[in-house]
């Protein structure tokens, strides 16, 4: 990445794989120019839980996507998820100093919003402007320029544990790689999937990833709710595992290769073969096992989602529908499932908007990672590349925070 300022690079440390993404910008033209993944060994359920093994499979996804993009990496937009991830929304009002609102009321007033008792356990990692209100005026995208007397601002804040969000810094800066910002990955994965017809009605984002299933919901352009359910494809692996008497590694190729989540939709004749363990011979079952395995738990993780949509009231600003991206999003029959649940028109979502390596990344798994290189781009003004070293490891972070929270701390 050295000297090439255009180049964005998306790095998705995700509970199953690794996954680097290279774009290069050119004006609002996003060219995907390479990609990397490994398997990823050293995560459960999102957190980071063997900083050695994350370490190694970054660096052999970055030289991957090093060689296909031939630039050199330096810097990236790490995903972040896991069930400590936590969002809600706050609001602030400030008085207008002069006849018109000007940028620095803005930011006075989403300071006065930020002012919020955050535990010192827990780090900032999104403020997320949603609508100001000028004097009783509501819905207001912009109010610079406008006159008023008192400006509201209601925002999404986003917060995480501080040592997930510094384990994966610090993966990333052994890796050799500056992180430019940390990024939820529900959110980065709207940035890829959604059209903007979604977002301005409001749609329901599901990133079905291996360790967790993240939430995030749009309207009007912005972000309403996130939520994180610590339930995911591993969790689908399991249960096969269980149900089958098959080894785990075995239960990940059946699931890829046969697994659907409606066993009604398979014909009984259909069989598939499971090997055996510990030298047993191999045994062939009907392939609607699979689906009488799969549909109970999909439902449950999708029950879970819909009774967290209901407890935030969201339920009437998802008037669009469902949309679900993820590696796990491409079981057969998981629309159909999630439509029953949900009682919203349900679709699979894939990366768009891009250029480049289209046939590669148009898969929900690439979601996330072709999803930081757009929020990158669109956010390349405000880079903040922070590193940090093991003698002085919350500096960056504390740094941030009182950035954030200079009226309070």
């Amino acid at each position: 990445m050295q000297g090439k300022e255009e180049i964005v690079v998306g790095l998705d440390i995700g509970t199953t794989k690794i996954c680097a993404v290279v774009g290069e910008i050119s004006g609002d033209e996003i060219n995907i120019v390479g990609i990397g993944t490994h398997p990823s060994i050293g995560l459960r359920k999102g957190v980071v839980v063997n900083i050695e093994s994350t370490v190694e499979s970054i660096k052999k996804a970055v030289e991957e996507a090093e060689l296909m993009a031939g630039c050199e990496i330096s810097s990236v937009y790490a995903g972040i998820a896991g069930g400590h991830i936590t969002g809600f929304n706050s609001r602030g009002i400030v008085a207008v100093k002069s006849s018109e609102i000007t940028e620095l009321d803005v930011e006075r007033v989403i300071d006065a919003a930020r002012a919020v008792a955050i535990p010192m356990d827990r780090e900032v990692i999104h403020v997320i402007p949603q609508q100001f209100i000028v004097d009783d005026e509501a819905g207001i995208q912009n109010p610079v320029g406008m006159a008023g007397v008192r400006l509201e601002a209601k925002i999404h804040i986003v917060t995480g544990a501080v040592t997930s969000a510094h384990n994966i810094v610090k993966c990333a800066n052994r890796s050799g790689l500056d992180v430019c910002d940390i990024v939820l990955e529900s959110l980065a994965s709207g940035e890829a999937v959604l059209t903007e017809e979604e977002k301005e009605l409001g749609a329901g984002l599901i990133d079905l990833g291996g360790g967790t299933s993240d939430l995030a919901i749009f309207c009007n352009k912005n972000i309403r709710h996130t939520f994180v359910l610590a339930l995911g494809g591993n969790n689908l692996t399991n249960d096969l595992a269980i149900g089958l008497h098959a080894p785990l590694g075995e239960a990940e190729k059946i699931k890829k290769k046969y697994g659907t989540c409606v066993a009604k939709n398979i014909s009984s004749e259909e069989t598939i073969e499971v090997p055996g363990m510990g030298g047993r011979k191999p045994r062939k079952l009907p392939r609607q096992i699979l689906g009488e395995i799969l549909e109970p738990r999909m439902e449950e993780i999708f029950t879970l989602i819909n009774r967290e949509i209901y407890r935030a009231e969201m339920e009437k600003l998802i008037s669009s529908g469902i949309v679900l991206t993820g590696g796990s999003a491409l079981l057969s029959d998981v629309t159909e499932v999630a439509e029953s649940v949900f009682n919203f028109p349900t679709r699979l979502g894939k990366p768009m908007g891009i250029s480049g390596l289209v046939d590669v990344v148009n898969n929900p798994m690439y979601a996330t990672g072709v999803g930081l290189v757009i929020y990158g781009a669109k956010n390349q003004t405000a880079k903040k590349k922070f590193r940090i070293r093991d003698k002085n490891i919350f500096n960056g972070l504390i740094t941030r925070m009182k950035k954030w929270f200079k009226d309070v701390i």
